[in-house]
């Protein structure tokens, strides 16, 4: 899962006030989520090319980037990191050219500072064609890590392997030859309320069918068994193992993973999964090696990431009039906004709002007398549930619109409405005034 995109529209009201016009005019920022972009970084870089293409070693140099979705989460939080192959090192290894989408790539993102450890990541079976000896293309890889402790946390590119599936199953490794490689990108977490703090990481972040991975937990109950399970999106597999965290909550373990379709790995304390006793989902990929059967073809297909957006149904709302003496709620509709969550990753979001002061001839309308009633409608299928913020002060200081939850899988479809009340005083001078409204999705 990457970073939501950018974008940005003015709203506009228009609101007639008793036989004066009130031109009431709101602006509204579709902002970038509060989340982080990291720096360039190059570091060196030992890859392996598969045995079968008979060349050595690769001593070169890899420029990896790091993001969140979060920049500044807090204590028991969960963040979403990407970490783009910008360029990598290796290169395809034979003179044959490599068609589209045979590449999975998986990786390691290392954890400093306040927090230490390792994040496994895992991107789509998505590539541009490869054409023999060119160098490979850049890539993403998502995964998630919980806030444990408050603090500066330094995200840095670590280790990542290109698995080709073509003719062959075969696997490029590179690893960073002084690690960590430097810091893309630093967090500070602050405290919170306490919550969950369990987490895991992976030894490995792919493997073949029947391969064992070890589980690395913190911050479980001391002395509780342990369920290590596979998960195919928000189901579990069959591929489960137990483990006893020591005195101190931790433990280590290895799961057997034999479902081809497991996209990720918990742990949880208790008889079957609870997002409050457990951690993860760290992303798994199973590599897919089944055989192709003599005069018989592998069919493979691809489900595209997409992206975090929202559209507005148009960009003039008008408001009832007021009259000058007795003032009151002069009311409307908010445009129609639009959600799409096609990003099929674990982060949910939330769409917020905030009003500037509206301003008018001698005179001035404070924010916090803009209220709205906000409702929200999900669209048939969509894996999350669209939530409704709280009817209440919009204000400058801002409320929430709508938001759907984190979960093992989330995206869909969401329509967002609200009704808008804003209360004028009674001897407010006749006269136009205008306020800015700014939406933000993250």
């Amino acid at each position: 899962m990457g970073p939501t995109p950018r974008r940005a529209r003015r709203w506009r009201w228009a609101s007639l006030l008793g036989a004066t016009a009130l031109a009431v005019t709101a602006g509204g920022a579709l902002a970038c989520p509060a989340g982080a972009a990291g720096t360039d970084v190059d570091f060196a870089t030992h890859c392996i090319p598969p045995a079968v293409a008979g060349i050595p070693p690769i001593d070169g140099t890899t420029t990896g980037n790091v993001t969140v979705d979060n920049a500044s989460p807090k204590v028991g939080d969960t963040v979403t990191v990407t970490y783009t192959v910008v360029k990598a090192a290796a290169s395809n290894p034979t003179d044959l050219a490599l068609p589209a989408d045979i590449m999975t790539p998986t990786g390691k993102v290392t954890l400093g500072g306040a927090q230490s450890g390792a994040v496994t990541v895992a991107g789509p079976k998505k590539n541009p064609p490869v054409p023999g000896k060119a160098a490979f293309p850049s890539f993403s890889m998502t995964g998630t890590f919980t806030v444990t402790k408050a603090g500066q946390i330094t995200l840095s590119p670590g280790e990542y392997n290109i698995h080709t599936s073509y003719i062959l199953e075969l696997d490029t490794p590179c690893t960073v030859i002084t690690p960590p490689a430097p810091v893309s990108l630093t967090v500070t977490a602050t405290d919170g309320t306490p919550g969950n703090t369990r987490a895991i990481s992976l030894g490995s972040a792919s493997g073949d069918p029947g391969a064992g991975v070890t589980v690395s937990g913190s911050n479980f109950t001391p002395g509780a068994t342990v369920t290590l399970a596979g998960r195919a999106g928000d189901t579990q597999t069959a591929d489960t193992a137990t483990v006893t965290a020591n005195a101190q909550g931790s433990f280590s373990g290895t799961l057997v993973v034999h479902d081809k379709a497991t996209t990720g790995i918990v742990a949880y304390e208790g008889g079957s999964w609870n997002p409050d006793k457990g951690a993860g989902p760290a992303a798994y990929v199973v590599n897919d090696d089944t055989p192709v059967p003599a005069g018989g073809q592998k069919l493979t297909t691809t489900v595209k990431a997409g992206t975090l957006s929202m559209s507005q149904a148009g960009d003039s709302v008008t408001l009832s009039g007021v009259d000058f003496g007795q003032g009151g709620a002069s009311t409307g509709s908010l445009d129609t906004v639009t959600v799409k969550d096609f990003r099929g990753g674990p982060a949910g979001w939330s769409l917020t709002g905030k009003v500037t002061d509206f301003t008018g001839p001698g005179a001035r309308i404070d924010a916090g007398r803009l209220s709205w009633t906000p409702a929200c409608a999900t669209r048939p299928g969509s894996p999350s549930t669209c939530k409704a913020g709280s009817a209440g002060t919009v204000g400058g200081a801002g409320a929430t619109l709508a938001s759907t939850s984190d979960g093992t899988l989330t995206g869909g479809e969401f329509t967002v409405d609200a009704g808008l009340s804003l209360d004028v005083p009674a001897f407010t001078p006749p006269g136009a005034y205008s306020g800015v409204l700014t939406l933000t999705l993250t």
